[in-house]
C-alpha cells in the first residue's frame, strides 16, 4: 500500500524501513525466564513510586513509552514524551498487528527492528555481573524475537543481540538466532568497555565475523549502541540551553559518532581480512560520509611509510564493498550525495517511533528526497538494498 502522492514514485515496490524499534512489553523476559531466575531477568518493578526496568535488582532505567507516538496516534514534539510510561505508547510500539496496521497506512511493507530496553547495541546487558543471567538476558531476547518476526508473517524483521562479552558465546548465539530466522546482527561498537574484552580490532574476534559472513548475517551499528556515544548526548550541549534545544543538540551530535566505527573497521583491517562481512551504520545519516571517506584517505597519507601496508583498498573502496548506512530526512542534493555514497549501499529508515521519526508522513517527507532519483535508484534504496542485505522474503 502507498500514499496516493507517492504511487508514481513506489509503484509495485515493497518499501522496507530500515530502523524501526520496539517498547519492550513489561512481561518480555519474565514470561520466557526459568523460574528460578524469574525475579533476575529484567523486569519492571516500582522504584519510588515509578515503574523502572530492573535486572538482578540494578536499576536500568524508567519503564518509558521509548518513543514520541502516543496510544491514540499523535506524534509529540519537544521533551514531553521523556515523561511518558508504556501505557502512554502507541500500541504499534509492542503489539504486532497494531505495528502491521500502522505500516499499511504509512506505505512501509517491512521493519528491521532494534530494542530500547537492553541498549540500542545491547551494552546494558554488559553491566550484569552473573555471567548465566547475563547470557540468559540476550537468548531470551532473542527468543522473542524470532516469536515476532514469525507472528507478523514475514514483515517485521528484528536484529539479534549477541553476548559481544564473550567471543565464543557470540559466535555461538550468531549460529543460533540463524536457526531462529532472525537476519542480522546488532551489538555495541565498544565492546572493550568491559573489562577483559578486547575491541573489535583484535584477532580475537576474527570468528565472529567469519561466522557472520558465512551465514549472511550483517553487523549492525545503531548509533548511541556504546556507552561512550549516548555521552554526546548529554554532554554535546552546553550546560545554559533550554531541554528542547539540549535535546536537538545531543541527537544531531549523535548521528556522526558512528563515523568513528566506520574509520575503526575500515583501517584495522578487518574489512580486509573478512571482504564478505558485511557493516551497517544505522540511524548515522549519509551526507557526512562522502566527506568523512575523503577524510579518512587524506590521513592515509599523514601516516608513517608502511604503516598502513595491511590495506589492499581505499576507504572508498572498503566503504562501497562492505558497509551500508540509512538516511530519512535528508533531502538537499540527495542525488549526489547517494551517488558519492554508492547507490548499492544506502537503505531508507524512519526511525520509528523514536525522536526524529518521520511520522505520521513517512513518505511524504521521504518523497523530496525520492523525486530526485532515477527510478533505479529509488527502488534500490527503499526495496532491493534491505531486501538484499537482510535476505528479506518479499512478496511479488
Amino acid at each position: 500500500m502507498t500514499t496516493p502522492a507517492l504511487s508514481p514514485l513506489l509503484d509495485g515496490l515493497r518499501v522496507v524501513d530500515a530502523d524501526t524499534h520496539i517498547t519492550e512489553p513489561h512481561d518480555l523476559w519474565t514470561s520466557r525466564a526459568p523460574k528460578e531466575y524469574a525475579e533476575r531477568v529484567p523486569r519492571v518493578v516500582p522504584v519510588d513510586g515509578v515503574a523502572h526496568w530492573t535486572v538482578d535488582g540494578k536499576v536500568l532505567g524508567r519503564a518509558s513509552a521509548s518513543g514520541v507516538v502516543g496510544r491514540d496516534g499523535r506524534r509529540t514534539r519537544g521533551t514531553e514524551f521523556i515523561g511518558w510510561t508504556f501505557e502512554d505508547a502507541t500500541p504499534a510500539a509492542y503489539d504486532v498487528a497494531e505495528r502491521l496496521a500502522v505500516m499499511d497506512e504509512l506505505g512501509v511493507w517491512a521493519h528491521i527492528v532494534y530494542p530500547n530496553v537492553a541498549g540500542f547495541g545491547g551494552q546494558r546487558f554488559g553491566e550484569v555481573t552473573d555471567a548465566r543471567l547475563r547470557l540468559l538476558s540476550v537468548t531470551l531476547y532473542n527468543d522473542a524475537m524470532a516469536e515476532l518476526q514469525e507472528s507478523s508473517g514475514g514483515r517485521l524483521f528484528p536484529m539479534g543481540l549477541i553476548p559481544w562479552w564473550d567471543v565464543d558465546a557470540s559466535v555461538r548465539e550468531v549460529e543460533r538466532i540463524h536457526a531462529l530466522g532472525l537476519r542480522g546482527v546488532n551489538t555495541t561498537s565498544d565492546p572493550h568497555q568491559a573489562a577483559g574484552t578486547p575491541d573489535f580490532s583484535s584477532r580475537a574476534w576474527d570468528p565472529l565475523w567469519e561466522v557472520c559472513a558465512d551465514l549472511g548475517k550483517p553487523v549492525n551499528f545503531h548509533i548511541g549502541a556504546a556507552h561512550d556515544s549516548l555521552s554526546w548526548f548529554g554532554s554535546s550541549p552546553w550546560p545554559g540551553l533550554g531541554p528542547d534545544q539540549k535535546l536537538a543538540v545531543g541527537s544531531s551530535m549523535m548521528y556522526l559518532t558512528n563515523a568513528r566505527v566506520i574509520a575503526n573497521f575500515i583501517y584495522s583491517g578487518v574489512l580486509e581480512r573478512h571482504p564478505r562481512l558485511k557493516i551497517v551504520s544505522v540511524e548515522s545519516g549519509i551526507g557526512w560520509i562522502p566527506f568523512f571517506l575523503e577524510a579518512l584517505e587524506h590521513q592515509l597519507g599523514e601516516t608513517t611509510p608502511g604503516s598502513m601496508d595491511h590495506l589492499t583498498l581505499s576507504p572508498t573502496e572498503y566503504f562501497r564493498r562492505q558497509i551500508h548506512a540509512c538516511f530519512w530526512f535528508e533531502n538537499q542534493d540527495i542525488a549526489r550525495t547517494i551517488e558519492r555514497v554508492g547507490a548499492d549501499n544506502v537503505l531508507f529508515e524512519t526511525d520509528f517511533p523514536h525522536p526524529t521519526c518521520l511520522y505520521p508522513d513517512s513518505l511524504g517527507i521521504a518523497a523530496r528526497a525520492l523525486e530526485q532519483l532515477p527510478p533505479d535508484v529509488v527502488r534500490k534504496v527503499m526495496q532491493d538494498n534491505s531486501a538484499r542485505l537482510y535476505d528479506l522474503p518479499l512478496p511479488r
